[in-house]
């Protein structure tokens, strides 16, 4: 009996620590509250060793008895909930209340059953298989799916085998006729510490999957323009770099187009900064539509803007950059001011750096300005060749 009792008192402190460790990587990431859902799976599961551990001192043992199945089938299945929301699918919560409400009746019905009888644990541990299968099954479905989830997608597996195992072995070892029998009994030992060692594997799992999606969103919003959406100059540095190297080992021609809003601050002076904000989300939003797929866009900070395009030569960098300049001069939104664009195209030469190909799209940009603005000048070795208008 105390070993079964010390099994418990550790899955509660378990469950009790993944809690706390959900709601902390939830405190941490502000924007992001989905692993608070988990937390309060483990919150809801936690009642389950706790009433059996209750149950061992006579204290209303068939409450508490019907406590543990409740609020294990709530935790299982708030858990499939849980990682429906945290990989973007949207939890059915009607499909979720139907099998939840289909447990509880179903473990309604035995509860005059012989609580040894293989009928009675077969009955009893088929929810809770189903819910740890339908946890598998969710991850398996999700479109982001690295070697983590293939392992706890596999491990859920495990879980809802050995949900369907147990109801054999508590038949061959005895589980007692009541809840109180049941956590005298050795058997009760072996199957508390097994299901918490295949739930904690899955809690650490799952408790990695999500500190790395956290690290990866605190990642994007440290390398995001937060007015734009666009990479910011960090960023932009940081997705260019491998881009870059693998192009050049496929030795395909890059060019990077430098762009550069014209009369910015007459827009800032005379229509104010919020306006002028406006104007720079819209120039984003046209960057998005008119750049190839495949084009890496960044805003290099101000009014200044820069595209990386991958298999593309200077011609192709120019005709790009041109189809830039002429949709911003369409202004398509009248309720912004108008606005024109200069731009300076380089292609990346073999033996350059990407900076040295900046600071030639830069002075090509430069050139496009001190002709008139609205215009297009490509960057050649030698200097800024041409000019299109």
């Amino acid at each position: 009996m105390l070993g079964a009792s010390y099994a418990l008192i550790v899955n509660v402190m378990i469950a009790a620590l993944f809690a706390a460790s959900f709601v902390f990587v939830a405190l941490a990431n502000p924007a992001d509250r989905r692993a608070l859902w988990f937390a309060a799976s483990y919150m809801l599961g936690l009642s389950a060793p706790l009433s059996l551990f209750v149950i061992r001192f006579d204290v209303w043992p068939d409450f508490f008895g019907a406590l543990n199945y409740v609020g294990f089938c709530a935790g299982l299945f708030l858990m499939a909930a849980s990682l429906a929301r945290f990989y973007g699918r949207g939890p059915r919560w009607s499909a979720i209340a139907i099998l939840y409400c289909a447990a509880l009746l179903s473990g309604a019905a035995i509860g005059e059953w012989p609580q040894d009888s293989l009928a009675f644990n077969l009955v009893y541990q088929t929810p809770y298989a189903l819910a740890t299968a339908c946890c598998g099954w969710i991850i398996l479905l999700a479109s982001r799916r690295g070697a983590l989830e293939v392992a706890l997608a596999g491990l859920y597996g495990l879980i809802a085998a050995h949900f369907i195992a147990k109801p054999f072995f508590a038949t061959a070892f005895g589980v007692g006729r009541t809840p109180s029998e049941y956590v005298a009994s050795s058997y009760a030992i072996a199957s508390q510490s097994a299901t918490g060692v295949l739930l904690i594997a899955a809690g650490l799992l799952t408790l990695l999957i999500v500190a790395q999606e956290a690290i990866a969103e605190a990642r994007r919003a440290a390398e995001t323009d937060q007015l734009t959406g666009l990479l910011n100059r960090r960023g932009f540095d940081l997705a260019c770099t491998p881009r870059l190297a693998s192009a050049r080992a496929r030795r395909d021609p890059t060019t990077v187009v430098l762009l550069d809003l014209d009369h910015f601050k007459r827009v800032n002076d005379r229509f104010g900064h919020a306006v002028g904000d406006e104007v720079l989300q819209y120039f984003a939003a046209l960057l998005r539509l008119t750049a190839p797929k495949g084009a890496l866009a960044g805003r290099m900070g101000g009014e200044e803007f820069v595209v990386f395009l991958a298999d593309a030569p200077l011609a192709r960098g120019r005709r790009i950059a041109e189809t830039i300049r002429q949709a911003a001069a369409l202004n398509a939104t009248p309720r912004l001011p108008q606005i024109t664009v200069s731009i300076g195209v380089a292609e990346i030469a073999a033996d350059e750096t990407f900076s040295q190909a900046m600071s030639r799209a830069d002075e090509a940009l430069y050139r496009a300005k001190t002709l008139g603005r609205d215009r297009v000048c490509l960057a050649s070795r030698a200097g800024v060749t041409e000019s299109h208008s």
